[in-house]
């Protein structure tokens, strides 16, 4: 029971309040929460009177009692608190002090008397007289002395407080209750109409004050089942005390549970400071406590009001029309309701109170109405996107588009202000206008450079499909001034479409710095897209020097392809095929944009072509010469310029001699077997060795002309052994391989060749159609050969053998030599007969 109804000592004999002993009853008894729901009873009355024992049998508490056989003595001192077990609603009771007691003496017992009456009448909603029925009619006994400090103090108190005096007569005799309680009451009123009033209460009836109340309990001793009965029936009547009808309900001024502690503790201190009981300022504490929880109570209600809560939710969806009429109205009720409950209070408080309230309320408020601000912000912002879309897109000028639809969303905005303004505030809403003005600059900014990258855009790729076709022409031509005419493309080109540049961007009214930058950075763009280009062409400059050798190398001035027929030039055609592709070289080492000259070609020249070192200023007084490739940069080209660094062309050099030797050393090849060709006779020297030497045969055979016939039966003979053998390719493999391929072969060979002699004796012709088709295909592949060159050459040399192999004539080894062999065979066949 004591851990339940967690008894505690409120304030000790000696006056002394104790704050940690009531802030750990209230955390542990969750006190706190009950809000006003709860209530508070005090016991007063006589030493030894059975106060203690009453108020456990009522509220089940556990303070402590007299024990009858020790002796009658003080057992309480000071005041008690406990919590009333099992009541509805939150009950705390107060065991007072008793008076009159022998302990304390007269002197110091008026005082506490007087002290702790006043706490409990302060404090407590329905306080407890406890009185013997046989003292009821006497002076000291029935308390009244003590009634009359009580009415006093009371009546200082400047409001009416409504607390139940409870009278609890003890001990009830033969005498009928019926007839106690009108002398009880009357000598009540007694009291009352003898104790001096202020002015403004002179006239104003006990029943404002105080609600008597009075019942009557058989002795505990005597007939303890019985008065266990009546305490029963007694406790009924604490079930719902503060309701109204309740014991408590006529209650008036109610100190929020969260506050008891200051309000208690506050209340004792005024107490203990003024012994006259003069509590003129705990009226102003009342009426702070009482108009804080009116205001709280208020401002809960607006929380949770319906209205409001769908105000609020709509709110979030989007914009409410009327928002700040109907916040004003919810507003409206909310304080009227505040000024209707709080009118008998201290003015101040009160006006101070309602300005907190109307705060409070305003800051629930306050997030909706941002919001409802925000909403009209991002309806204005959208507003005047849809207007300058809708503006451009009608073709209207950029600036003057972005200047009207400014004016309009603004004027949109300004009126969505005046109808989210809420009466009761005066918030600036200056802040967001001009977050909307930054929002919509920011817009317009943004759309800006948007249109104009969007423009230049489309102007750059323009310029760079005007520029790129020429100049990539231009480099491919590689003359002695491409740069020139590519410095002129670009100023023409460039100049053009700066121009259209200029009246396309005039509608966005740009200032003269922002303008000359960007017709700047279009210049500048024009260059890169050259330098691009270049570099490109720079990385495939091998690639385009052979093309250029190849194309310099196999056509003419006429630009018709060269016949190699043994009379050409190949030392001044290669020196000049040479001399063009080292140009390409040189005209793609750097980027010429500037017009400033230099000597790289020169340079390159000299240093690859013709083999001489450069003698610098230096070198004249030195006496030595210098390589002008040996470096990694050009005279006077800056880095950033410079596409192929000297050294690097050298390198490029000797791939590119690498790689077109081949394609000299073919000319060379065709051009010695065609003059071979052109030249059937034997060298002069072996003419005259012939004569002088074969005199004699030759008129042997002139004497002799079967001679003659035997010599050309034999040659034809032995061609055809030639031919059908194919001795020169039995002996690709080795000479002994080829000498057993032809001796297995010796015999065959002449078994077939003798059968074809006999099919020709004997008029057969079944070899002379094919022999002619086959006579005729091979000479036509076996003709004078002759180089010729694509347009283009792979850069691999395998490629260029086999283009030149392909071009030149030259019979495939695939060819069947057998087919030809039988075709010359049987020529010289027919030409014997």
């Amino acid at each position: 029971m004591e851990e339940d109804c967690c008894s505690t000592q409120l304030i000790d004999g000696d006056g002394r309040f104790n704050v940690a002993g009531l802030d750990n009853f209230i955390k542990t008894t969750k006190f706190a929460q009950c809000g006003l729901s709860y209530a508070v009873v005090a016991i007063m009355g006589p030493q030894s009177s059975g106060k203690s024992t009453l108020l456990n049998h009522l509220f089940y508490t556990n303070f402590r009692e007299m024990v009858a056989i020790v002796g009658r003595s003080q057992t309480t001192k000071g005041i008690w608190m406990a919590k009333g077990i099992g009541l509805d609603p939150f009950t705390i009771v107060m065991d007072l002090e008793g008076t009159d007691s022998r302990e304390r003496g007269e002197v110091d017992d008026a005082t506490f008397e007087k002290q702790s009456a006043l706490f409990a009448l302060a404090i407590a909603d329905v306080v407890i007289i406890n009185m013997w029925c046989h003292d009821i009619g006497r002076e000291h006994a029935a308390n009244k002395p003590l009634l009359k400090t009580v009415f006093q103090v009371m009546m200082r108190l400047f409001s009416p407080r409504k607390t139940t005096l409870l009278f609890v007569i003890r001990d009830k005799t033969k005498t009928p209750f019926e007839l106690l309680e009108p002398v009880l009451r009357e000598d009540i009123q007694k009291i009352w109409d003898t104790v001096p009033k202020p002015v403004e209460h002179k006239d104003t009836p006990l029943s404002d004050f105080f609600k008597v109340e009075a019942t009557a309990l058989s002795s505990f001793e005597e007939k303890e089942e019985q008065f266990k009965d009546e305490v029963a029936q007694l406790r009924r009547r604490f079930f719902h005390s503060i309701s109204p009808g309740g014991i408590a309900g006529d209650r008036q001024v109610v100190v929020p549970a969260t506050g008891f502690s200051f309000s208690a503790q506050h209340i004792w201190k005024v107490i203990k400071e003024n012994r006259d009981l003069n509590l003129p300022a705990h009226k102003v504490m009342v009426a702070k406590v009482r108009c804080e929880e009116i205001a709280h109570e208020k401002c809960s209600q607006l929380a949770s009001d319906e209205g409001w809560l769908a105000l609020e939710q709509a709110s979030l969806a989007g914009l409410v029309p009327g928002f700040g009429k109907k916040v004003s109205s919810i507003l409206e009720a909310c304080l009227s309701e505040y000024d209707k409950e709080a009118a008998l209070f201290d003015e101040g408080v009160r006006d101070e109170l309602r300005q907190l309230l109307k705060t409070k309320a305003l800051q629930l408020v306050h997030p909706a109405y941002v919001t409802q601000l925000g909403h009209l912000r991002h309806h204005a912002l959208e507003c005047f996107k849809t207007k300058l879309e809708q503006a451009l897109n009608k073709g209207e000028g950029f600036a003057a588009s972005v200047d009207n639809c400014m004016r309009l969303s603004m004027l949109e905005f300004d009126r969505g202000l005046s109808d989210a303004a809420i009466k009761q505030a005066d918030w600036d809403e200056s802040k967001i206008r001009v977050k909307l003005q930054h929002d919509i600059e920011d817009h317009a900014s943004s759309i800006r450079s948007e249109k104009l990258a969007q423009l230049i855009a489309k102007f750059e790729k323009q310029l760079t499909s005007a520029i790129s076709g020429p100049v990539e022409s231009l480099f491919e031509a590689g003359h002695e001034d491409s740069w020139l005419q590519i410095r002129k493309l670009l100023e023409r080109e460039a100049d053009v479409f700066l121009s259209g540049l200029s009246a396309a961007v005039a509608g966005f009214e740009l200032d003269s710095k922002t303008f000359d930058q960007m017709i700047l950075n279009m210049r500048n763009y024009a260059r890169s897209v050259v330098a691009k280009r270049a570099k490109e062409e720079a990385d495939q400059v091998l690639l385009r020097m052979k093309e250029k050798f190849i194309t310099v190398f196999n056509h003419d001035k006429d630009g018709m392809p060269r016949v190699w027929t043994g009379k050409e030039d190949i030392k001044s055609i290669t020196y000049e095929a040479r001399l063009a592709s080292i140009r390409i070289l040189s005209m793609l080492a750097a980027i010429r944009l500037d017009d400033k000259p230099d000597n790289i070609e020169s340079s390159i020249i000299s240093s690859l072509i013709d083999g001489k070192e450069v003698v610098s200023s230096h070198g004249r007084k030195a006496g030595f010469s210098w390589d002008p490739l040996a470096s990694n940069s050009w005279e006077g080209v800056s880095p950033e310029n410079t596409l192929i660094t000297p050294m690097k062309c050298k390198y490029l050099w000797k791939r590119f001699n690498s790689e077109t030797e081949y394609i000299i050393a073919q000319a060379i090849s065709v051009q010695e077997a065609n003059k071979r060709n052109n030249n059937w006779l034997p060298p002069t020297w072996a003419i005259v060795a012939m004569i002088v030497l074969g005199f004699n045969e030759f008129m042997l055979l002139l004497r002799n002309p079967l001679y003659i016939f035997i010599l050309f039966v034999l040659l034809v003979l032995g061609r055809a052994f030639w031919l059908q053998m194919d001795i020169p390719g039995e002996f690709r493999n080795g000479s002994l391989a080829g000498f057993i391929s032809l001796a297995s072969r010796f015999l065959p060979a002449v078994m077939n060749v003798l059968s074809r002699l006999a099919a020709a004796a004997q008029g057969h012709s079944a070899y002379e159609t094919p022999a002619v088709l086959t006579s005729q295909s091979y000479r036509s592949q076996t003709s004078t050969p002759t180089l010729m060159s694509g347009s283009t050459l792979d850069t691999s040399v395998s490629s260029t053998v086999s283009h030149e192999s392909s071009s030149s004539g030259y019979t495939s080894p695939q060819l069947d030599h057998r087919t030809a062999r039988n075709v010359e065979y049987e020529e010289a066949s027919q030409s014997d007969r």
